[in-house]
C-alpha cells in the first residue's frame, strides 16, 4: 500500500459498508494473492502489537468502525491456535464462526471477538469488538516455512467499539427523582392538595370500618353515647342510612353492611 496514500484520494460522499462476502471475494482473498483491491482504503497493520484503542490512530479511512489486513502467528510452535494477546490485554473468540458464501459456493468465515483487559482467566471485559474475516484453505495460501510461527499471512480485521445504552432502571430513577422534586417544590399547596385526597370518604367501606378511622372518632363517639340529644339526622344528614326515631346503630342488626347497601335500602330497618 502506498504511504501517501489519504482518504482525500476517495471520491465526495464515498461510504464504506461493505458485506461478509465483498470483504472476502474483492479484499481479502486480493490481497491474498497480492492482487490489487477495489481501493485502497484497508491498511496493513499487526493488530495484536497494539491495544484496540490505539488502532484508530493506523487506520486510513473510518470514523466508527476500522478495518485493517493483519498477520497471525500460532499460540505455539506446533499448534494451530492463534495468538491474540496484546499489551495490555487479549481478544477473546465469543460465540459461534459464521459461514460466508458467494451464492451457493463456501468461500470464507466470520469470528467474533471481545477484547478484554489483564491476563487470563482474571481480565475485564471491554466494549471493543473484532470481526476477523479468515479464507477457507485453497492451493491459492502459501505454504509456510517449516518452524514459522506465521500461521496465516493475512486476515481481515473490522475493529469497532460498541456503544453503551442508558439501563431502563436509570431512567426510571431519574423520573422518580424528578416526581418528589415538583412534589416538594409544591410546598404547603401540595401538602394540603395530598391532605384533602387522604381525608375523602370511602364510598363502598363498611360502617364498621368507617366507625374505626381517626376522623369519624367523633362520630363514634355520639353514637356510643346513649344520654346525648343530637340529632344524628341533622349532622349526618339523610343519605348515611340513619332514621330518626331509631335508636344507636349499635341496636341495628345488620352493623357490617356497607353505607352503599345501607343507602340504597334505607327501609330495611323498619
Amino acid at each position: 500500500m502506498d504511504s501517501n496514500w489519504s482518504s482525500n484520494c476517495l471520491p465526495p460522499g464515498f461510504r464504506f459498508h461493505p458485506t461478509d462476502e465483498e470483504l472476502i471475494i474483492h479484499y481479502l482473498k486480493n490481497q491474498i494473492m497480492s492482487r490489487p483491491c477495489p481501493v485502497s482504503i484497508i491498511p496493513e497493520v499487526d493488530i495484536y502489537k497494539f491495544d484496540p484503542w490505539q488502532l484508530p490512530d493506523k487506520a486510513v479511512f473510518g470514523e466508527n468502525e476500522w478495518y485493517f489486513f493483519t498477520p497471525r502467528d500460532r499460540k505455539y510452535p506446533n499448534g494451530i491456535r492463534p495468538n491474540r494477546a496484546t499489551l495490555s490485554g487479549y481478544w477473546k473468540a465469543t460465540g459461534t464462526d459464521k459461514a460466508i458464501y458467494s451464492g451457493a459456493k463456501y468461500v470464507g468465515i466470520k469470528k467474533a471477538l471481545v477484547f478484554y483487559k489483564g491476563r487470563p482467566p482474571k481480565g475485564s471485559k471491554t466494549d471493543w469488538i473484532m470481526h476477523e474475516y479468515r479464507l477457507i484453505e485453497s492451493k491459492h495460501k502459501p505454504v509456510k516455512q517449516h518452524g514459522s510461527m506465521r500461521l496465516d499471512d493475512w486476515v481481515l480485521c473490522r475493529i469497532y467499539k460498541k456503544r453503551q445504552v442508558a439501563r431502563v432502571e436509570d431512567k426510571g430513577e431519574d423520573s422518580t427523582s424528578a416526581q418528589v422534586q415538583v412534589s416538594n417544590e409544591g410546598g404547603s399547596e401540595g401538602s394540603s392538595v395530598q391532605d384533602h385526597q387522604a381525608i375523602q370518604f370511602p364510598r363502598t367501606q363498611s360502617l364498621s370500618y368507617l366507625l374505626d378511622l381517626d376522623y369519624l372518632g367523633p362520630i363514634a363517639h355520639l353514637l356510643n353515647d346513649n344520654t346525648s340529644n343530637f340529632d344524628l339526622q341533622t349532622s349526618m344528614g339523610h343519605n348515611v342510612g340513619f332514621e330518626p326515631n331509631m335508636g344507636p346503630y349499635s341496636s341495628y342488626p345488620n352493623i357490617g353492611l356497607s353505607c352503599h347497601q345501607i343507602n340504597g335500602n334505607p327501609s330495611y330497618y323498619k
